[in-house]
């Protein structure tokens, strides 16, 4: 993150001089339409999407983080981050460029001086120490070891390590300028072939060599890194940020262009998804199996243009750290550059009108496993696994122990699948492929796919793409994951947001054959849809809007879908979870803005109003995305269960039918990486299913 406002030479007067290079960019964040580059861009070396090679045996959990800027894990990236840390995995954080910005590490109440984006670099290199110390147990002073790490092409970056026992953290500053010569930045650094930038040295560093970048020499670093460090874990940022109205009351203050991000962080992820495709690659042809890992993608600067999701408790656990990395300039910390980013210490995070610290967000769904059951009552787990779709089968019914992942190849995939079973009982798998994540004046390019079972437990045939509603690349880039539900009539019915943030529609036809992308129109949402059949076997199709949680749905079975707004709903912080409620009505779960607490809104059936009926579950404090399940009660009432995170992370599920009920956590191990689901097994017994942090599913039957 990189905030221009505390400075007192502001980004836009420092950068003014980039400003006419970077028009034509700003209009599509980083690929805005402008003209091939002469130079002939080195060649793509990517997952295979037909690759099927079984994966690398499960070993120890690490974290992989790479951000823009210092500071971006903390304010994006947590508290999940800060949890699996906790839980004692080890974290590596790799931050691409210095942040030096103007050089400007003042607050009100200091002496003026000359910018020195050494100094403040390196400042924010300490305040880092400081937040990772504290992450780790230990007092903000303790000492760090620093070292010179040496990479592809000849390049060196400074690397920190901290230990607490089991907890381990190593910081990787490649320490990129943010303006470097002739003006480049990485915006122009993804898009040119011939671009080249050099990092800073900053102050009181161990690594006083200026290196040089290309666009692929970062591809190679980041790749290089990857396999060193063998993560199964990686977070990075937003490759495809929305775009953004900038208005009087939507003002544009740090986006880039005509996008909701920062102008580093879209180009940092566009480099980190093409570097973890191609070690995917590089890895499988060395070593026979594809490297086993799990993907989430952290939003940015859009924390600021929708309703804040977290409670007060957990933007708390985020401050925390941030206070310490924002530091202060009467600390005492043996750091030459200063003891931390002044700008963001004490309570300044927490009066920013900007309120980037009061959500997280993911980009798609996070490494969120989708469960069904087989025929014989196994339970199964559909996900992404090193860029690839998977399937996870268990071992018996109700043993609790998955087989090994098979591939299913597909990629390289955004993190999480939507599955279906169509009334012939055929699998479908729909995902959202990175067709082309290329840079260097050729189009990035994404694509809704689908892998279908030729019949009811049968094989599948290969990947069929379909398309994207949008029709230019930048704007495809744009669409969200899917989102699929199966009518009894035959239809399979596929959903997916689009660039103007409404939804578009395709509907297989009960004979395989798919219709036209339709958009279905409605109020601006963001990504998460949620699609359920109600008792009468209609399609319905919730979003989460500015103002209400929006819906779409049929006026009867087999009609076409349409917008159908739901009045009383309240204000949603959150993505809802919603199921087929007791007696046929509907149940969508969701927290209100800022809330710590959800509450269920039962929908009449065939109805636009809500029913009236709210439980308040008072007892079940957390965070995050919920998901909703209807447990049969044999000899009673069925009941809706809810299950998300609790403050600490950890997954818990509550009786959403009984508002004063407690809810129940998991067991200190498993740890959620992602978003876990739940669903009722072959034994009509409630299953939750996760990803752990060593890229393995769980299963946890309460």
């Amino acid at each position: 993150m990189d905030i221009s406002q505390r400075m007192v030479i502001s980004r836009r007067t420092a950068l003014a001089g980039l400003a006419a290079t970077t028009a034509a960019l700003a209009a599509g964040c980083s690929d805005g339409g402008t003209e091939h580059p002469k130079a002939t861009p080195r060649p793509i070396r990517a997952v295979d999407p037909h690759a099927t090679q079984s994966f690398a045996p499960a070993g120890s959990a690490l974290l992989l983080q790479v951000m823009a800027h210092p500071d971006d894990d903390l304010f994006f990236m947590n508290p999940d981050g800060e949890h699996l840390v906790a839980a004692g995995v080890p974290v590596v954080s790799v931050y691409v460029t210095a942040g030096e910005a103007a050089g400007q590490n003042w607050i009100q109440g200091m002496p003026k001086s000359p910018p020195d984006k050494a100094a403040y670099s390196s400042a924010r290199h300490q305040g880092l120490r400081q937040a990772y110390a504290q992450m780790l147990g230990l007092d903000r002073s303790a000492a760090w070891q620093k070292s010179v790490l040496d990479l592809p092409g000849g390049i060196k970056a400074e690397t920190n390590e901290l230990a607490a026992g089991e907890r381990r953290a190593q910081l990787v500053f490649l320490n990129l300028a943010m303006l470097s010569a002739d003006k480049m930045r990485l915006p122009l650094l993804w898009e040119q072939p011939e671009g080249t930038m050099q990092t800073l040295v900053a102050t009181g560093s161990p690594c006083t060599t200026v290196s040089t970048y290309g666009h692929g020499t970062l591809v190679d670093v980041l790749a290089a890194l990857m396999d060193r460090f063998r993560p199964t874990v990686i977070h990075t940022m937003d490759p495809d940020p929305d775009y953004q109205v900038h208005d009087k009351e939507h003002p544009k203050d740090n986006d880039y262009g005509s996008c909701s991000d920062h102008r580093d962080h879209t180009p940092t992820a566009l480099f980190t998804w093409k570097a973890l495709s191609q070690w995917a690659a590089d890895a499988t042809k060395r070593d026979g199996h594809p490297p086993r890992f799990v993907t989430t993608a952290f939003r940015g600067y859009y924390n600021q243009r929708w309703p804040f999701n977290l409670p007060p408790e957990v933007i708390e656990q985020k401050h925390r750290l941030v206070e310490a990395y924002g530091g202060d300039p009467q600390w005492s910390c043996d750091n030459p550059g200063g003891c931390g980013d002044y700008g963001q210490g004490g309570d300044r995070p927490m009066k920013n009108r900007k309120g980037w610290i009061r959500s997280t967000h993911y980009r798609h769904h996070g490494a969120t496993l989708a469960p069904a059951t087989d025929a014989s009552g196994r339970l199964e787990a559909y996900g992404v696994l090193g860029t690839q779709a998977v399937r996870w089968l268990e071992s018996s019914p109700g043993s609790g122990r998955w087989g090994d992942p098979r591939n299913l190849g597909g990629g390289p995939l955004a993190p999480a699948l939507a599955p279906v079973r169509d009334a012939a009982g055929r699998r479908l798998l729909f995902g959202l492929r990175f067709a082309a994540v290329a840079g260097q004046g050729r189009p990035d390019k994404r694509e809704i796919v689908v892998l279908e079972q030729e019949k009811e437990d049968g094989p599948y045939l290969p990947w069929k793409g379909l398309g994207n509603p949008e029709h230019k690349p930048d704007r495809g880039r744009r669409v969200g994951m899917p989102a699929a539900v199966a009518a009894p009539d035959g239809r399979v019915h596929l959903f997916v947001r689009n660039a103007g943030k409404g939804i578009s529609s395709r509907v297989r036809e009960a004979d395989g054959t798919w219709g036209k992308w339709q958009s279905l129109h409605g109020q601006e949402i963001q990504d998460g849809l949620v699609a359920v059949l109600d008792g009468d076997h209609r399609v319905h199709v919730f979003g989460t809007g500015r103002d209400t949680v929006h819906h779409w749905s049929q006026d009867e079975p087999g009609k076409p879908v349409r917008y159908q707004p739901v009045k009383g709903l309240p204000v949603p912080g959150g993505l809802p979870g919603a199921t087929l409620g007791p007696d046929g009505a509907l149940a969508l779960v969701y927290r209100e803005p800022a809330a710590v607490t959800p509450a269920v809104h039962g929908l009449k059936p065939g109805s636009q109003d809500a029913e009236g009926t709210v439980t308040e579950l008072k007892e079940f404090a957390g965070y995050g995305p919920l998901a909703a399940h209807t447990l049969a009660v044999r000899g009673g009432k069925d009941t809706v269960m809810v299950l998300g995170r609790g403050l600490d992370g950890r997954p818990q599920i509550v009786d959403g039918g009984d508002g004063g009920a407690s809810p129940v956590s998991a067991p200190e191990r498993p740890v959620a990486v992602g978003t876990p689901d739940l669903l009722t097994d072959g034994g009509h017994r409630l299953a939750v299913v996760g990803m752990g942090p060593d890229a393995a599913p769980w299963i946890w039957r309460p």
